[in-house]
């Protein structure tokens, strides 16, 4: 497999390093893919008998897949490795604005669908002290319908979904993958995109809504309030709290 390294940003803890960007070539399509991966903050917890756990990190469509610090930190913190991914490239289609969006966008979801499950098998074996069998997907906006699309095709290696909400693929109705959506205020999803709350009963997946937030402002250049409650949510979710738990802590009832 042939790699394209463009510089690494090293902070380093002994000999081991904590952040390292890198370019990976994927020869079945031609393509190059950016992505940025960061360790947790302690390494030497990591073995391959008891590996640490991994996430990958899809943006919005227009927003870097650098623009999620707030996130990774998090998860760093809580001894992931955090994988994030660039999906869009220069020479790639623009996301299609008209029309039934469902068929117009499912090139692209599909695409970045194939990209995380390239990333996975690609990293896998790099790093033998991280467990890529269960992996936690989080994505914003397009992102999210990205990691969604990769859960819907039956991937026995995806153990928790993170939305910021997207809006357009069905969230997978699975007993084998925990979901959490978090929902800005401005935007609906597609009918049919949501658990119902029956539905949320039955698969112990999770919906809730940020009250004023906005669906732009769910990344780094969001305001503190907005990233602070979307943090408490993944921690609660990780943590395995009730829904009503999760809702209750960043609404307080009193």
């Amino acid at each position: 497999m042939k790699y394209l390294m463009r510089g690494f940003l090293l902070l380093w803890a002994g000999i081991n390093f904590t952040v390292q960007a890198d370019v990976i070539f994927d020869k079945s399509r031609d393509r190059y893919i950016p992505i940025e991966i960061s360790h947790p903050a302690q390494t030497g917890a990591c073995k391959a008998q008891s590996p640490c756990s991994v996430a990958f990190i899809s943006a919005g469509y227009g927003v870097s897949h650098l623009n999620y610090q707030f996130i990774a930190n998090l998860l760093k913190q809580r001894g992931h490795m955090v994988v994030a991914i660039g999906h869009e490239l220069p020479n790639d289609p623009p996301l299609s604005v008209s029309g039934n969006l469902y068929e117009t966008r499912s090139e692209n979801w599909s695409r970045g669908a194939v990209t995380l499950d390239f990333i996975r098998n690609n990293l896998k074996p790099r790093f033998k002290n991280y467990d890529f069998d269960n992996l936690t997907l989080v994505g914003h906006s397009n992102g999210g319908d990205i990691s969604a699309w990769l859960a819907n095709e039956g991937k026995d290696y995806i153990q928790d979904i993170i939305t910021l909400d997207h809006r357009r693929v069905p969230l997978p109705r699975r007993d084998d993958v925990k979901v959490l959506s978090i929902r800005a205020s401005d935007f609906p999803a597609d009918k049919g995109v949501l658990p119902t709350v029956s539905e949320q009963q039955k698969f112990g997946s999770c919906v809730v809504t940020i009250t004023k937030s906005r669906h732009n402002d769910m990344e780094d250049n969001g305001p503190e309030w907005l990233k602070t409650k979307i943090n408490a949510l993944i921690v609660g979710f990780l943590e395995e709290n009730s829904c009503a738990q999760l809702a209750n802590d960043i609404h307080p009832l009193n």
